[in-house]
Formats: C-alpha cells, sequence, structure tokens
C-alpha cells in the first residue's frame, strides 16, 4: 500500500521511519518531509495549506492513507476536506482539533464537565488583563489562545513580566490573538500522556516527560522541546486511573455532545501534584519530541494501528512494547528560540554510526544536492534506548560529540529528574 505523511519535523521523521518498517507498504510520500524522509520516502514539496493542491495529488497517485503531522492543518480541518473525497486519514476532525486550536475552547470544557485545571480567566485585551494583574498572586501563566508552536505560553514571575507578555501576545507575535488566557501557576512536575483513539474505543499509548526549557536545570526561555524521556516518572496505575476517569473521558464526553468522535492521537499535558492530574493543555497529535522518545519502543507494525483508528477497529489491536527505557536530545541551531542561521550545512553525520537500540531522526533539515542543510531552530533529534536512562543519555551524548556540530548546542541534562548521578 501506498501511504503519505503530512509534516516536515522530527515527529514526521519518526513516523516515517516506523510505517517504513512495515511489511505492508512499499511506497511514502512525505509532504514536505525533511533531509532524513528522503532518504527512505519520496518528499512532495507541496504547500501543506493548500488542501485542493494535496487532495489532487493523493487522488492522482492512488494513496491509501494520510497521516497528519502538525496541529496547524488539523485545526484547519484538513481532515473533514480529505474525507470529502473518501480519502483515508489518520488525525482528529475541526472539532475535536479546538481542544488544541483554542485553549479557551477547552478550558470552558473543563468548567462544564469538572476536569481538573487550573483557575483561569478570559481577556479580550491588555486593558482588561492589565487590570487583573493588580490583584494577582506570582507566579503566574499567560497564554495566547492560539496556535503557537509550543512557545505561546509565559511563566510571568512578577508584574513586570507579565505586562511584557500580555503587549507581545496581543502585539500579533503569535499570529492574530483575540483573547489571551491568565490562570494560576501549579506548583507540580509536568508529564505527558498519550492514548490513541478510533471514535469508539481508546488506548493508551506511553507517557513521556518533556524538557520545554532552553537551558540546563530547566532555565530559559520556552521552546518546542529540548528532548525527553518515556516513560514518566510519575506514572502509576492509581494516577492513570485518574487521568483517565477525570480527564480523558469527561473531555470525550463533552466532545460527543458537540456531535464529535474522537480519531487519532490525543496528548494530555498534566501537571501532577500530589499524584493527582491537573489539565495543562491537549494537543491533538503526538508530541514532539515525545513521538520521537516513544515510537522506537513501539513492537507492532504502526501501519495496522493507523488503520484499525480509521476503520474504528482498535479493539482488535494488542498494543505492545519495549520493556526498555527511551530518551531523546534535540540538537538545536544556536540562538533558538530567538533567531538563529539558516542553512547552515550539517557536516560530520556520517560519522555517526547507529546500533540497533539508537535513533537519528531530522527536523529541521533539507537536502540540497546531498549537502545536509539545518534549515530550523530544532534541527536533529538523537534517540537511544536502554535499560537504564543513563547509558541512554551517555550513548547519544556521545554521538553528539562525534558530529560535533559547530552551528548548534543541545541539553546535556535531558531526564536529570529520573537519572541519580
Amino acid at each position: 500500500m501506498k501511504v503519505g505523511i503530512i509534516g516536515s519535523g522530527g515527529r514526521e521523521h519518526a513516523i516515517c521511519h516506523s510505517i517504513n518498517n512495515s511489511k505492508k507498504v512499499n511506497k511514502i510520500y512525505c509532504f514536505p518531509g525533511n533531509a532524513g524522509t528522503f532518504k527512505i520516502a519520496e518528499n512532495i514539496n507541496l504547500d501543506i495549506n493548500n488542501f485542493k493542491e494535496l487532495k489532487d495529488f493523493i487522488l492522482e497517485k492512488e494513496i491509501n492513507l494520510i497521516i497528519v503531522g502538525p496541529e496547524k492543518p488539523l485545526v484547519d480541518g484538513l481532515v473533514d476536506y480529505l474525507e470529502s473525497y473518501k480519502i483515508k486519514v489518520f488525525g482528529p476532525n475541526k472539532t475535536a482539533s479546538q481542544l488544541e486550536g483554542s485553549k479557551i475552547f477547552t478550558k470552558k470544557l473543563c468548567q462544564k464537565f469538572n476536569i481538573p485545571t487550573a483557575k483561569f480567566g478570559i481577556f479580550q485585551n491588555s486593558e482588561e488583563a492589565r487590570k487583573f494583574l493588580k490583584h494577582s498572586n506570582y507566579p503566574i501563566v499567560i497564554k495566547a489562545d492560539n496556535l503557537a508552536s509550543g512557545k505561546g505560553v509565559y511563566i510571568c514571575n512578577d508584574k513586570t513580566e507579565a505586562q511584557i507578555a500580555i503587549e507581545e501576545i496581543f502585539n500579533g507575535k503569535f499570529g492574530k490573538a483575540e483573547n489571551l488566557l491568565i490562570e494560576e501557576f501549579l506548583n507540580g512536575e509536568e508529564m505527558s500522556f498519550f492514548t490513541l483513539h478510533d471514535g469508539k474505543i481508546f488506548k493508551n499509548f506511553g507517557t513521556a516527560q518533556d524538557h520545554k526549557r532552553v537551558f540546563e536545570g530547566d532555565k530559559g526561555k520556552n521552546t518546542g522541546g529540548m528532548g525527553a524521556y518515556s516513560p514518566s516518572r510519575l506514572i502509576n496505575d492509581e494516577l492513570e486511573k485518574k487521568i483517565i476517569n477525570k480527564i480523558i473521558k469527561p473531555t470525550l464526553k463533552g466532545l460527543s455532545e458537540l456531535g464529535c468522535e474522537y480519531k487519532g492521537f490525543l496528548y494530555t499535558g498534566l501537571m501532577i501534584i500530589d499524584n493527582n492530574p491537573y489539565l495543562i493543555e491537549y494537543n491533538v497529535r503526538m508530541g514532539d519530541p515525545e513521538c520521537q522518545t516513544i515510537l522506537p519502543k513501539l513492537k507492532n507494525d504502526i501501519t495496522d494501528i493507523f488503520l484499525a483508528c480509521c476503520e474504528k477497529k482498535l479493539n482488535n489491536i494488542k498494543i505492545e512494547w519495549s520493556d526498555k527505557n527511551s530518551l531523546c536530545i534535540v540538537l538545536c541551531s544556536k540562538g533558538y528560540p530567538e533567531t538563529f542561521k539558516k542553512n547552515v550545512e550539517l557536516d560530520n553525520l556520517n560519522k555517526i554510526i547507529l546500533n540497533q537500540n539508537e535513533f537519528l531522526f531530522h527536523a529541521g533539515t533539507s537536502n540540497n544536492n546531498n549537502k545536509i542543510l539545518a534549515t530550523g531552530g530544532r534541527v536533529l533529534n538523537f534517540v537511544a534506548l536502554s535499560e537504564k536512562f543513563i547509558d541512554a543519555r551517555t550513548s547519544i551524548i556521545n554521538n553528539l560529540k562525534k558530529l560535533n556540530w559547530r552551528g548548534g548546542f543541545y541539553r546535556k541534562d535531558i531526564g536529570f529528574k529520573v537519572i541519580q548521578e
């Protein structure tokens, strides 16, 4: 069969790599892909925001299954559009994607169905928001309502930082903002909890802990993710039951009342306080870099899983995992998450020789006349599986030293909460 993957990041390369291991698949297309997918798939340089152009190509090439990686096309309704042409698509529809597309949509759902989350206020202009700050306790969390590639969240320690956040959001740093959200700061530990849905049932799809801050020790600005480890050190049977019963099931009930079934990956971003979960956010796709961290542990043919979700047959699949731990470190361009140079050559890639427990997923890269160029802020994802997290991290850092890319940097402390050195 033929499979198409929408997106160009590390998540999409990890999905492409897993699909490439399937005996059922003889052709993979990536829209537009990157230098990593270039080696195992055909990269198609189409504008993924041009739904008609995508649809025409899919029908012309008779692609049997489409997987949508990033959030924007999901929020914009790509699944609904392609399904109207009888194209099989893995991913949630436009209504369900509001869980990520609008933080306010999700907060109102939480309010209605008593889903545990931080107390919050919604503000339509900077004047209203600034008035609220006069009576606020710090630290405080300020969020852009719209999609912001994981960067539209400010943790503000005082009034000055909060006022800067409000101005930047309303001045369009993350696109046009009609609303922003101000939340109480929850003092706990974050965890990513993944589920897989076919519209009727769902199954667990692993846990991870992402490292969002740019600098070691979880300092500096928020990024799209500097690395992750799986499974999360926080997960236990009691907590898992609370997450499912207090958060995921009520959310699905809320969607069903809107006449909506959920299909695809659901990423539940949580704050854990005294073994109790609080919803921070939903993402309507696999996380990045959590996807790159979790998928190498999967024993199943991932194509069977995607097809089962599309055909409402997930109940027939038993998801099996390696019992090894997984850790991922992201190599970034110097200057990220602010300004960085683009089209910088990545030499020494040929010096990286991976064993069966090591993986290298491209993110912000392109292939230009057989030269690999860094084109994004997050460039490469190094992943390793091991019995011990510290061994996984050691093997990754050894590979990063062999690469010795002077145009980039990475955090050497990924997994520090679970690794006792």
